[in-house]
């Protein structure tokens, strides 16, 4: 069958979101330094990452800080900012693309760091740029089950792993235009964390609302993007147009359950550049003003793009207000979830 997947929540709601920023700043015009060589030899213009791409700059977390501990920071953060007691937290859900091992899982780290209790469920959710959406999804449907009372939802992402090695890699002489093109989309990512505390509104009627959303599946396209911590190559061109298609198909098809084209306050847009950010909004007719960014100073930041932006915004969003987060990840899946704030 092809088509949307809906959902829609009745109990679940955000009691708090937040973002830590890794400290160290890698602008993009040291990158273009680093690969002045490689630029001059294969005919390249320095200067993309800015011009085309619509990113000055990006952060690094300091050498030896795990992804673990910067997902586990952003944890700390959105509880202390929650109220909630931490033995009360049902259900931990870490989203991290980036992980040092395959097991065990990255959750265990956190759920020992935040020390939370033995009752609490914690395991990874991993779909590329789109996990931390997914969980909210996960997290929602527990809550308005009555399996757990609170979940707790955290990111921790960093690239300069994956970025030394593009650049020590993109500097050998036998580096061509073409690789460089391809490995272009790592030297666009970033580092970062992010939390969401999530409650029942019955205990917390003045949580933002989790209305529902949609999830649509475009999964011929899964080797457009391929990456590990060491290497990243993607067919730029070909991704964005397929991301593209499959956001605008689902978006129509979700026009029969959510009026998302009206009444809008944010679009809270996965950051990948200011490219697909424009061409996105064309695509389905959204407002740019109503979209905030946050890729010019810190990449793409995967799954923990969604909450960075969104905790950058909290404050200036009212009581009533409609947020709906979008995004479009590798493999490619699309989702889109209506908040009420």
């Amino acid at each position: 069958m092809s088509g949307n997947r809906t959902y829609m929540h009745q109990r679940a709601g955000i009691i708090s979101v937040q973002a830590v920023e890794a400290p160290e700043v890698v602008t993009s015009a040291w990158i273009d330094e680093q690969l002045a060589e490689t630029y001059e030899r294969t005919g390249i213009r320095a200067g993309l990452l800015s011009e085309l791409a619509g990113i000055d700059e990006r952060r690094w977390w300091p050498e030896g800080v795990t992804f673990d501990q910067a997902a586990a920071l952003a944890g700390r953060k959105a509880i202390d900012a929650s109220g909630v007691d931490p033995a009360e937290i049902g259900m931990m859900i870490s989203t991290s693309v980036c992980k040092h091992h395959l097991e065990p899982s990255l959750a265990c780290a956190v759920h020992h760091a935040l020390d939370l209790p033995t009752s609490c469920t914690n395991f990874d959710l991993a779909n590329a740029c789109l996990g931390f959406v997914n969980a909210m999804h996960v997290a929602a449907t527990a809550i308005d089950a009555g399996h757990i009372r609170y979940a707790l939802i955290v990111d921790g992402e960093g690239s300069r792993q994956t970025q030394l090695t593009t650049i020590e890699r993109l500097r050998r002489p036998t580096a061509t235009a073409v690789d460089v093109f391809a490995e272009f989309a790592s030297l666009t990512l970033g580092s970062g964390s992010a939390a969401m505390l999530m409650g029942s509104l019955d205990d917390h009627p003045d949580a933002h609302r989790v209305v529902g959303g949609v999830e649509r599946a475009a999964t011929q396209h899964h080797l457009l993007c391929v990456g590990d911590l060491e290497k990243m190559t993607t067919d730029t061109a070909k991704l964005l147009e397929a991301g593209l298609e499959l956001g605008e198909a689902c978006w129509t098809d979700a026009a029969e359950y959510f009026d998302w084209a009206n009444g809008m306050d944010r679009y809270v847009v996965h950051q990948v550049s200011s490219v697909h950010t424009r061409l996105l909004c064309q695509r389905l007719g959204i407002d740019p003003a109503r979209v905030p960014l946050t890729y010019p100073t810190y990449g793409n930041v995967g799954p923990a793009a969604i909450p960075i932006t969104l905790a950058g915004v909290a404050d200036q969003l009212h009581t009533g207000e409609r947020v709906l987060c979008m995004g479009i990840g590798s493999g490619l899946n699309t989702s889109l979830t209506e908040l009420l704030w």
